[in-house]
């Protein structure tokens, strides 16, 4: 965009920010079977974890405290699955790309046998 004969990039704008935090959240939801929204010292992302390396699956996890832009990450899951305060209630499923939610998603979908099928769908399991 010029402005006074000067060009400023879309980066510094929190509004531009929040669309590539958006778009990359969409790439990187999708570039695995079982994405997890984690944050490195948080047991129910532990447990996430460990219930899906248990059942054979691999998930691609991003810890948020960890990554670069994982505030802006945060941001845009907020909006996502919602959650009181402003922080956002990790860990964050995806599956096939599509979200799932949180643990009590995850775990609900584990008790009704309806994860497995969503699993082998995503091409996370192959049994």
């Amino acid at each position: 965009m010029h402005v006074y004969g000067h060009i400023y990039s879309c980066n510094y704008s929190a509004k531009c920010r929040s669309l590539q935090a958006t778009e990359l959240l969409e790439r990187m939801s999708r570039a695995n079977p079982v994405v997890i929204f984690s944050r490195s010292t948080c047991f129910m992302c532990h447990a996430a974890k460990r219930l899906f390396c248990s059942m054979g699956v691999n998930p691609r996890v991003y810890e948020l405290d960890e990554y670069p832009g994982g505030k802006d990450l945060e941001r845009v899951l907020l909006e996502l699955v919602g959650g009181g305060g402003d922080a956002v209630p990790v860990p964050v499923v995806f599956i096939g790309g599509k979200l799932v939610g949180g643990m009590d998603r995850v775990m609900g979908s584990h008790i009704s046998g309806t994860l497995v099928p969503l699993l082998k769908e995503a091409g996370a399991l192959w049994l």
